[in-house]
This record gives C-alpha cells, structure tokens and sequence, in this order.
C-alpha cells in the first residue's frame, strides 16, 4: 500500500494481488529476540538499505520506537553496495555495538552468507530473516515461513488462469513465522540463549 501498488489490502483493485511477507513489519520484533538473548547489552545496531526508503525508512522507524521501549540505544546504519556493508562493519566497531538487526531487503537476502561471515568475524550477535543466514553462522533468524507464502501465490495464480480477476483476491499476509537459532554460534559467542526462545524455535542448528 506504501509502495502505491495497490489502495488496500482487501481490494487491491487492478492488476496487482498477492502474498505480502510482513517482514519488514516484524523488524522490531527482531530487535526484541535479540535483546533476549543479550539482555546485558544497550547498544544495537539496525542496518538498512538507503535505496529502498519505502521498505527501510518505517522500519527504521518502528525500531527506534521498540528499542526506547526497551530501554537501549539503537544505531541506524545504511548500507546500499558491498563497499558500504564492509565500512559499515568496520564502524560499529568504534560505535561499541554490541547486537545487530538486519533490515528487511534483496539487496541483504543475496549476501546472507556474507553478512554472517562478518558477524561472526566481529563476534557480533546478530539478527536477520532468513534461515539461510542461520545456516551460513548467524545466530537468530526470525521471518515469514517462504514455504507458505510461495504455496499461497501459486494458489492464486490458479484461480487466475481459471478466470477470477486479481481485483478480486485480497493481498494475504502471512500467518505462519519461522524462528531458528544456531547455538553452535551462540557457543561461540560465549552465550546462552534463554530456555523460551529456544522451546519457541522451529529450527535449533548444532
């Protein structure tokens, strides 16, 4: 609806309909499992993409407000190019950030592996979405189930080949979230994830 793709959710209107992730929408989220984790720590950091001002700019936003909720400073970092993510590494360092949230962004889904491997050449606990990032080594990955949400568009474009409108089909929003967490990382990092995160996980990596 930001992005003018379509005026609601319930009537989309035109041609455009869907599946919308909502992870963006659950950053805060995010920051508040990270926190949970390292309770100790009042300096984070959320990275986001300057390119992408539709997606990252209330994002940026509703972190800031969870994170004065949550009684800790919150850095707001921008990185838009590889170069950028490097230097932005480099700058938390000298900021004393102690976690760090990934934004919602493609631009960050394709170097999952590399965003892992530099949080965990700073020792740095750290967030994101995507399993593939727990995978590659990153501590906590909190998101939209993909299973689902590619089950439920390929759902509508059945009912569009057999002849509903897309006007028609109102945007879903995922219902369905997964949360994985890698204690070998956690091991590494000298922490214990709390006992109601890791009975809340889908997925504990070892």
């Amino acid at each position: 609806v930001a992005a003018g793709l379509v005026p609601s959710l319930n009537r989309p209107g035109g041609n455009v309909t869907g599946v919308a992730t909502l992870n963006a929408e659950v950053g805060p989220k995010r920051l508040e499992l990270l926190h949970q984790v390292i309770p100790a720590v009042n300096i984070f950091a959320l990275l986001i993409n300057p390119t992408n001002p539709v997606i990252s700019e209330p994002l940026a936003r509703d972190a800031q407000a969870a994170a004065r909720k949550l009684d800790i400073r919150l850095h707001v970092l921008r990185a838009g190019n590889d170069a950028e993510i490097e230097a932005v590494f480099t700058a938390m360092q000298d900021l004393k950030v102690g976690g760090l949230v990934i934004g919602s962004d493609q631009f960050f889904n394709s170097r999952s592996q590399r965003l892992a491997s530099l949080a965990i050449q700073l020792s740095l606990p750290t967030v994101y979405q995507y399993r593939e990032f727990t995978a590659a080594g990153g501590l906590i990955s909190y998101g939209t189930n993909f299973t689902e949400s590619y089950r439920q568009a390929g759902f509508y474009v059945g009912r569009i080949l057999k002849g509903e409108k897309p006007a028609d089909l109102p945007v879903v929003q995922a219902t369905k979230f997964e949360l994985l967490v890698n204690i070998k990382t956690a091991k590494s990092l000298g922490l214990t994830v709390p006992p109601s995160i890791l009975v809340a996980a889908d997925e504990v990596i070892e």
